[in-house]
């Protein structure tokens, strides 16, 4: 065929791809009625799943399943804002780490709400202001984000999806390298580019700001600054890129929940994050795992924080495999609250 032949038949094929998009968002517009008027959550991780497994089982290329998951991702952003403006909130300013994750799951299509700091994300879902909100919870080089947990122990939102970002961090700013005397970004990031600013601005004062976008825009009007943020943050604060990668090692990846105040059924491959107190005497933590180990179930992290109403008093959070429906998990978590001070589900989500 001809090039002229050839994008005639794209043409057709575009025509043919539109008018299904629009039948499959007609059917979405149609969801969302049903939704609203059993009350559930617009979001549905657990489906998003089976529409993800399903698209890979049909793909025979050449487009890959990233490709394709990608196309769908947006697909499914804009089905989502058809059946509800549809709000979610993450700890900004724009092109924050946290911003890119809620991008990576919810798509472009959707309402994002900038806020300030942790808190003022979970007071915005809990206030119904927005329908989710994205919070960090961990990363592989710094560990656990303290504050998101704390957090937890009063709010009664539920986690109903986990996010994993391979973050990149990146020296920016307007001048060259040689003339940097400030650098700007989080404590978390600093903490993950440690020996890369020893060795390459072993002068430059680090100044700590509440986001790396925030870092951006603080390097955007300031002489001899630079910031440490993400290559969406240089396109928006037009900041030269001075190096790539600057992470001293290479698999740097956060964890983010998403939160909301409803829960997710589960999939099959699930996860659930609890938190409790336990009673003060010998051998009470062990006691603790024994009906996880009992019921043959994998824990996969324990982090523990002071309670902070009373010395040496702890509360211990628990991630382990498996939804709170899950027969297993019910007598889990019945041995367990039996023995234990206070019990909290914060919530069983697909694992990402």
């Amino acid at each position: 065929m001809s090039l002229i032949e050839l994008r005639k038949k794209i043409d057709q094929l575009d025509e043919k791809i539109v008018a299904l998009l629009n039948l499959r968002a007609q059917v979405s517009l149609e969801i969302g009625r049903e939704k609203a008027r059993t009350q559930k959550g617009v979001f549905a991780p657990d489906r998003e799943i089976k529409v993800f497994k399903k698209i890979r089982s049909l793909n025979q290329g050449p487009m890959k399943d990233e490709g394709l998951e990608a196309i769908y991702r947006e697909i499914m952003s804009g089905s989502l804002s058809l059946e509800k403006d549809v709000q979610i909130a993450y700890m900004g300013p724009q092109a924050s780490f946290s911003h890119l994750a809620a991008r990576r799951r919810f798509g472009s299509q959707v309402g994002y709400v900038a806020c300030e700091n942790i808190s003022d994300v979970f007071h915005t879902v809990e206030s119904g202001d927005c329908d989710y909100g994205v919070v960090p919870i961990e990363n592989t080089i710094e560990g656990a984000v303290n504050h998101t947990f704390d957090l937890f122990v009063d709010s009664e939102l539920k986690i109903c999806s986990q996010i994993l970002l391979d973050v990149s961090h990146n020296l920016l700013a307007k001048s060259g390298t040689s003339d940097i005397k400030r650098v700007y970004s989080n404590p978390m990031v600093f903490g993950q580019c440690r020996n890369w600013l020893v060795a390459n601005l072993p002068h430059a004062e680090l100044m700590e700001v509440v986001s790396t976008t925030r870092a951006a825009q603080m390097a955007s009007k300031e002489e001899n600054a630079a910031c440490i943020a993400s290559l969406m943050a240089a396109q928006i604060y037009d900041l030269r890129v001075l190096h790539k990668d600057i992470e001293d090692r290479p698999y740097n990846i956060t964890r983010f929940l998403v939160i909301a105040q409803t829960d997710v059924p589960p999939t099959g491959h699930d996860r659930t994050s609890i938190l409790f107190s336990i009673k003060d005497r010998m051998g009470a933590l062990h006691d603790m795992l024994t009906p996880f180990y009992s019921n043959k179930i994998n824990l996969t992290k324990i982090e523990s924080r002071p309670s902070k109403r009373k010395a040496w008093d702890y509360y211990f959070f628990v991630d382990f495999e498996g939804h709170r429906e899950d027969r297993h998990v019910k007598r889990a978590l019945a041995g367990l609250e039996d023995m234990c001070k206070y019990l909290k589900i914060l919530g069983s989500y697909p694992i990402a």
